[in-house]
């Protein structure tokens, strides 16, 4: 009875061991484990009309089949260790998209891995967007590692029994077909489980969706994660590699002529065209300045005193929006200089840098002044360098130019920056100057040394949202600094100052705001919160004082300032509203929202329009979503002809015409 016993347990065992070493069965928790994963990653986003049903669930098990049918291909071991090199990448992949997507609210593309290296200078800001709990993304490595080395010592163990090892009395020919034809049967089965649903999503509610798409998170709703990863590498390619894409003649045409009926919206005289012909101009634009704190006061102090006191003697847009994407910073550059949307992904000055813009410190320099840029970071951050140069630029002064006497943040502190600065453009650089300066001392996550900011936060004391407060405190001190030496450089009566924010704070915690604010917050107040940046013009006279309530953006600044200088545009091609035009404004957003000062219209996060809502901005409240079709539309539309402009360099393209 014994022998018995011991005989059924080590069949039993044997048993066990052949389901362990079964060639599905590590295929088949790898694929486990990667949903796991997927689902993890899918409710860490939050993100609102987007939901994980059945048939995404399918995409999701055909996408995993067709990045690892290769697999099967294999011989058992080298099939496990193939999946477990396969799991650590997919398993960097979706906690990367994770920690960026908390920054960026977006995945990572293939142009943002070109822009690589800005990330070994985020440091501190990725450290800050790492959470403890973020530990589960990594959990399955302690089951699935384990199983392969455990399985592979065992089958050494079992490698005598013949009964066991069919393969072994298998010619090497069968062998490989066998693989060969299960790997292919896998890839089918994976092409048939991804595109099957992808086609009817893009047949019903997601139509058109690949060829005028505007949000990744649109992409992701119909393709999943790993599917909107293959897209994006189809795309990149598609771009890149070969015969470059052409835009067919009619479309260009066509694009053309919406440049030529804008521009009949820019071309207005009034009496401040050409009033500051001559003068210099400077342009400052502060890394992560929103307008929810302007005005206010935390503890009795104000947070922004110098900011307040100039929005009295001078021009303060108090409803304009940055209108950046992943680009960010150089994104807010573009636009601003470029009058063009930024992409969808990646950024403008790594992908495109050599293509051709019409740009201000170009056309500036063509008139007569000294464009020069100012930050004091690495040159080579965000390829400035390269796009400096292309945007004509007499001189850029990065990080070496200057004397890091006040290390601050990520480099030198505003303070120090905006007083060298004044000092170059006083000894070195001819007038009339274009002066385009851009601080970093509030840049992301807001760790000023606490002796350089003197504000109390209270109750926000020890988070980052006090931080933030306390690190635009500080900015707001550099800017009262800087324009006390115009004053006595004798710069302030001769010099057009602007000063705007770039972007939102990547604070996205409705409650941290309604507690600062002390008052409850919409959906449409937290996105006027995170979308709006605040203008100051300051003019030489000191004149048109006051606040200005109109929708505005950044890809308004350039064809504003050739309007108080004098100089036509109608030679360029500029989406940006002319603000001194006195003309009605359409703002739009890289996410498809838009305002054009009666409605505000929101979109929902997969891309449908009727899913979206339309406020009216007399009572903020939602109404008919239809009310907002035809600025919806046009909304897209100028959009895509951004892109098509950026993509298919149709400036160069256009140039001969428009220079007859």
């Amino acid at each position: 009875m014994l022998v018995i016993r011991t005989s059924s347990a080590s069949r039993t065992g044997n048993t066990f061991s052949r389901v362990l070493l079964s060639r599905y069965f590590g295929l088949g928790l790898f694929f486990v484990l990667m949903i796991g994963k997927l689902v993890l990653i899918h409710y860490n986003l939050h993100a609102q009309n987007i939901d994980m049903n059945p048939l995404d669930y399918v995409i999701a098990i055909g996408s995993l089949l067709l990045v690892s049918f290769w697999t099967l291909w294999l011989p058992r071991r080298g099939r496990l260790i193939a999946l477990v090199v396969l799991d650590i990448l997919l398993t960097a992949l979706i906690y990367s998209d994770m920690v960026y997507y908390r920054y960026f609210q977006d995945f990572i593309t293939i142009p943002v891995l070109l822009q690589a290296g800005q990330v070994d200078s985020l440091g501190g800001s990725i450290a800050s967007l790492m959470y403890w709990w973020d530990i589960f993304f990594f959990a399955d490595w302690i089951l699935f590692i384990p199983y392969v080395i455990f399985v592979a010592s065992l089958r050494r163990r079992l490698t005598t029994n013949d009964t066991y090892l069919e393969a072994s009395r298998s010619s090497f020919t069968r062998r490989f077909l066998l693989r060969f034809s299960k790997g292919a049967l896998a890839f089918l089965i994976g092409y048939v489980l991804t595109f099957g649903p992808i086609k009817y999503y893009t047949s019903t509610w997601a139509t058109g969706i690949f060829v005028g798409n505007w949000w990744s998170m649109a992409l992701y709703n119909v393709t999943g994660l790993i599917g909107f990863h293959g897209y994006d590498i189809y795309r990149y390619g598609q771009d890149h590699l070969g015969p470059q894409p052409t835009l067919a003649q009619a479309e260009s045409d066509k694009d053309k002529e919406w440049f030529n009926q804008h521009q009949k919206l820019l071309q207005v005289k009034n009496d401040l065209s050409g009033k500051y012909k001559g003068k210099n101009v400077m342009v400052i634009q502060a890394e992560a300045f929103m307008n929810f704190f302007i005005g206010k006061q935390i503890n009795g102090q104000a947070i922004t005193p110098n900011f307040d006191k100039l929005t009295k003697e001078s021009m303060y847009f108090n409803n304009y929006f940055h209108q950046t994407a992943q680009g960010r910073t150089s994104d807010a550059d573009f636009s601003t200089h470029a009058s063009l949307h930024p992409l969808p992904t990646g950024s403008v000055f790594i992908r495109y840098a050599n293509h051709k813009f019409d740009t201000l410190p170009s056309i500036l320099k063509d008139t007569g002044y000294s464009p020069n840029a100012f930050h004091v970071y690495d040159s080579s951050f965000w390829n400035r360098y390269t796009m400096y140069k292309a945007m004509n630029y007499d001189k850029f002064y990065s990080k070496k130019d200057f004397k890091i006497d006040e290390p601050l943040g990520w480099s030198l502190g505003d303070k120090s920056f905006f007083r060298q600065t004044l000092n170059d453009l006083t000894t070195e650089v001819k007038q009339p100057f274009y002066a385009y300066m851009v601080g970093i001392s509030s840049h992301h996550p807001y760790n000023l040394s606490p002796d350089a900011v003197d504000l109390d936060v209270g109750e926000f004391e020890g988070t980052m949202f006090g931080d933030y407060l306390k690190s635009v405190h500080y900015v707001d001190e550099a800017l009262g600094e800087l324009v006390d030496q115009m004053k006595k450089d004798g710069l302030w009566d001769d010099t057009i100052l602007m000063f705007y924010g770039d972007h939102d704070n990547s604070i996205k915690d409705k409650a941290l705001y309604e507690k600062f604010l002390g008052k409850p917050l919409t959906d449409l107040d937290m996105q006027k919160i995170m979308n709006q940046v605040p203008l100051l013009v300051h003019l030489p006279d000191g004149s048109q004082a006051g606040t200005y309530t109109e929708p505005a953006g950044q890809l308004d600044l350039t064809p504003s300032v050739m309007h108080l200088l004098g100089i036509s545009t109608k030679p360029y091609h500029f989406m940006g509203n002319d603000l001194f035009s006195g003309k009605p404004r359409m703002v739009v957003l890289r996410t498809g929202a838009f305002t054009d000062g009666r409605v505000y219209y929101i979109p929902s996060e997969d891309g449908t329009f009727s899913k979206g809502t339309c406020y009216n901005l007399n009572t903020g409240q939602p109404t008919d979503v239809n009310a907002c079709g035809p600025g919806y539309t046009e909304a897209l539309n100028r959009l895509n002809i951004s892109d098509q402009v950026i993509t298919y360099d149709l400036i160069r393209e256009w140039e001969p015409q428009t220079k007859k």
